[in-house]
């Protein structure tokens, strides 16, 4: 066989995290008033963003990204292509969906990052290679995630646009709920996917039979 050439690019030859397991998410799939469904959202751009956010370049930065720095554990906001997830007092995560064709291994959104930050206190790094994102949605999503998550993901206490690190049974990861469906977006390790992967897919299955009285 051939060697790839040069011209393939970084973008060409890559290959997501849970490829191999497309077809049995799909087959996976529950529909129905008990429906359930386990898909993965691939090369979404990452950017792990540290600054001060009282200081001018806090400002700089949400200039840039059209969004507001959430302040507060567990909030996100979002502007355009762009989420960020409060991770911590002075981190965040900012999400950027791009489209694809870029063949560089440090994305735009990272340096128009970088320059707001200017010469100021803070960093930006591209951590897109670190994590996939895990997307499992339908009425029977939350009791799916809570076999395996020990948060109280009950309306009440957990909803649309909250983001927060947590586990899914040994797995590390950030969960976001997008929606009222509910649909969640799980962010693991990339090493740690296939593992979960198999694990809510094992979680769904029961939901294919009859709900027991």
């Amino acid at each position: 066989m051939a060697e790839p050439t040069i011209e393939a690019g970084p973008v060409a030859l890559r290959t997501s995290p849970l490829a191999h397991l497309r077809d049995r998410m799909r087959a996976a799939a529950v529909t129905g008033a008990r429906g359930v469904t386990l898909t993965e959202r691939p090369f979404v751009t990452m950017v792990n963003l540290r600054v001060d956010p009282a200081s001018e370049a806090a400002d700089r930065v949400e200039k840039s990204l059209g969004a507001s720095l959430p302040r507060q554990c567990g909030h996100t906001t979002a502007s355009g292509p762009h989420t960020v997830l409060w991770l911590g007092p002075d981190e965040w995560l900012v999400l950027s969906r791009t489209d694809g064709t870029t063949e560089t291994y440090e994305t735009d959104v990272a340096a128009e990052l970088r320059a707001a930050l200017g010469g100021d206190p803070g960093s930006v790094v591209d951590v897109s290679a670190n994590r996939t994102t895990v997307e499992l949605s339908g009425p029977s999503a939350r009791q799916v995630l809570e076999k395996g998550c020990p948060l109280d993901l009950h309306p009440r206490a957990f909803g649309p646009g909250r983001a927060v690190s947590t586990t899914v049974g040994p797995v590390p990861l950030l969960l976001w709920q997008v929606d009222d469906a509910p649909t969640y977006r799980l962010l693991p390790r990339s090493s740690f996917a296939d593992h979960l992967a198999r694990r809510l897919i094992d979680a769904m299955s029961e939901y294919r039979g009859s709900e027991v009285p």
